[in-house]
Order: C-alpha cells, then sequence, then structure tokens
C-alpha cells in the first residue's frame, strides 16, 4: 500500500512540474509572438514610408530636412529588422514615430499635398500601423507581465530556474512623450461658453 501511494504521489509531482514546464514555455511564446506583433507591423510601415516621401517631394520642396530625416530612420529601421536588440529598435522606432509626426505637420503647409489622394491614402495607412503598432507593444507588455510573474511565483519559479528561463523588458514610453502638453489659456480669451 505504501508503494502505491510513493508512485502516486510522484505520478502527481511530475505531472505538475511538468505542467508548469509547460506553461512557462506557453508564456515566453507569448511573449515571443507578440514581439513579432510588432515586428510585422515596423515593417508593415518601413514598407509605406518610401511611398509616402515620394508622393512629398513633389509638394514639398523645402521641406527637404525632414523628408531626408524620415528616410535615414527608415534605413535604419530597415537595417535593425531582424535585429535582436529590441531596445535599439524600439527607440529608432520611437524618433520615426516622431519625424513622421513632423512631415504630417509639414502637409499642413501645402494645400494642394492634402488634397492628395495618394497622401491622404498613405497617410491612413500609416496613422493605422502607428495604432496597431500601439496596441502590440501594450499587448507585448501584457505578454511579459504575465511571463514575468510566473517567473517569480512559487512553484513556476522553482522550474524556471531549473531551465534558466530569463526575465524579459517591458517597453517603455518615449521620455518625450510622458511630457504633458502645455496648454495656454490666454489663446481662449473672448470665447463665449
Amino acid at each position: 500500500m505504501g508503494i502505491i501511494i510513493t508512485i502516486i504521489i510522484i505520478a502527481v509531482l511530475v505531472i505538475a512540474y511538468i505542467g508548469i514546464y509547460n506553461g512557462l514555455v506557453r508564456s515566453r511564446t507569448y511573449v515571443d509572438e507578440s514581439w513579432s506583433q510588432i515586428d510585422v507591423q515596423l515593417k508593415r510601415r518601413n514598407d509605406l514610408i518610401p511611398n509616402l516621401i515620394a508622393t512629398t517631394k513633389g509638394y514639398a520642396n523645402y521641406e527637404q530636412e525632414t523628408l531626408a530625416k524620415v528616410t535615414e530612420l527608415r534605413n535604419q529601421m530597415v537595417s535593425l529588422e531582424g535585429d535582436t536588440d529590441r531596445d535599439q529598435m524600439m527607440k529608432v522606432s520611437d524618433q520615426l514615430s516622431g519625424s513622421l509626426k513632423s512631415l504630417f505637420a509639414v502637409a499642413e503647409n501645402y494645400p494642394d499635398l492634402k488634397a492628395n489622394t495618394q497622401f491622404q491614402q498613405l497617410m491612413e495607412e500609416l496613422s493605422n500601423t502607428e495604432n496597431k503598432i500601439a496596441y502590440s507593444r501594450q499587448l507585448y507588455n501584457s505578454s511579459v507581465a504575465s511571463y514575468n510573474m510566473k517567473l517569480q511565483t512559487v512553484p513556476s519559479n522553482w522550474v524556471a530556474g531549473i531551465h534558466h528561463f530569463t526575465k524579459r523588458d517591458y517597453l517603455e514610453v518615449p521620455e518625450a512623450e510622458k511630457q504633458a502638453p502645455k496648454v495656454n489659456f490666454d489663446e481662449f480669451k473672448g470665447f463665449d461658453k
């Protein structure tokens, strides 16, 4: 009778160990898959930018510096594709997002460009892609939170230590985006409520 109980206890422990290990692998896979979604959206944006620049060049002759900056950052992103340095990739991506905002602001000075159907479609595609990148970043951070939590809680932290599962870092918001916008209420004087 004692042998049967011992066998049952060992079987339960083995099954629990396998379940914990598989849960860790599943969580790590979700993290990798969510990073892959970011990568797909970054690639999509990189593919749209040359068309946007080509369309803009015909109208915004005096905005070469802005166009050159977008092109330079896009080329940096392309060179980082497949690179494992996620922090560097996100840093360049954040800079590129800022430069694209500048490019969209430039378009405000060129009514013909704003009216161009191709430019409008490209802006809409890029805007949708930027939203998908933001969503993908949220998904990545949620996946990382779940995975890291398993690495820190008992008993999964024991299994994680044995099999060398490592903590993943969150994607952080760039410092420039953390700052609250400055609003000047003097601009609104004279408006009736």
